[in-house]
């Protein structure tokens, strides 16, 4: 595949690699050591990455994956052990700080104006498999292990699982998945919706970025204006996505993909 060196890049990441192929920006989570367990520079390489894409018009969609065995184990348990250290007076303004930053950087990977894949090489575990469910379309390896896990830890899910797991595989099963962290492998996963394809590991990179090429070829207005009203679907009434529909198509008139497309249509048609 074709390289390219889009402009305005990060540079000096450590804990983040970005490549691009083809339009497709992989952004991989590079601790393995700690099986990817994110920690507060993480997540702020995490944000200025995403932000980058999103931003850039070289890059068409985005794969996120994990280096090593493991897509991430969820937060980094040295943050938890400051926790149990800080004064008692101190600890939920600094969660609270915390947490907002955790949701930032849900956030800016959820609210991408480009296709988003969640690529899961190994275990996705807590704020991991939040992670992962923010993103468009996952698809896994075979026998990668994935666990609301959260409840073991005396916690509740913190990035976002209990918005995104109920729209993917209803209510009770979300409850069921959280309230009972037990560890499921992507093909069951499969089965009960929470993740859309199931590929060896050897080629889940590959398909991945394949997947992102094939969803990125429309035209990037289209897919952004799209991508903004479906994920509004289940919190707007019909009246309110139809409205929003229309506000999208009058936008869609103005565009140059739309011109071309009709144009190429029409002189295909006289010919």
């Amino acid at each position: 595949m074709k390289q390219i060196s889009p402009t305005g890049m990060p540079e000096k990441m450590e804990y983040i690699l970005i490549e691009v192929s083809n339009g497709v920006a992989t952004i991989t989570l590079n601790r393995p050591d700690v099986r990817n367990a994110i920690n507060d520079a993480m997540r702020a390489e995490l944000i200025a990455a995403f932000d980058w894409a999103d931003a850039s018009k070289e890059i068409r969609a985005v794969v996120l994956t994990g280096a090593g065995k493991a897509f991430c184990s969820g937060g980094d348990v040295t943050g938890m052990q400051a926790r149990l250290e800080a004064p008692q007076g101190e600890v939920a303004f600094n969660g609270w700080k915390r947490q907002k930053q955790t949701h930032r950087g849900i956030n800016v990977i959820h609210s991408m104006t480009k296709p988003v894949i969640a690529a899961v090489n190994g275990a996705a575990f807590g704020l991991g498999l939040d992670m992962a469910l923010c993103c468009d379309f996952i698809i896994a390896a075979n026998g990668a292990k994935m666990s609301m896990s959260f409840i073991k830890r005396g916690l509740v899910s913190d990035g976002g699982g209990m918005y995104f797991l109920p729209r993917r595989v209803g209510l009770a099963r979300a409850k069921e998945l959280i309230l009972s962290g037990r560890v499921i492998e992507a093909e069951e996963a499969q089965a009960m919706g929470m993740v859309d394809r199931v590929t060896p590991a050897v080629d889940l990179l590959t398909a991945a970025q394949v997947w992102a090429e094939e969803l990125s070829q429309g035209s990037p207005a289209a897919i952004a204006l799209t991508k903004a009203i479906i994920d509004q679907t289940f919190e707007r009434s019909a009246e309110e996505i139809f409205a929003l529909g229309r506000e999208a198509q009058a936008i869609c008139y103005t565009t140059s993909e739309h011109r071309a497309s009709v144009e190429a249509f029409l002189n295909k048609s006289s010919a």
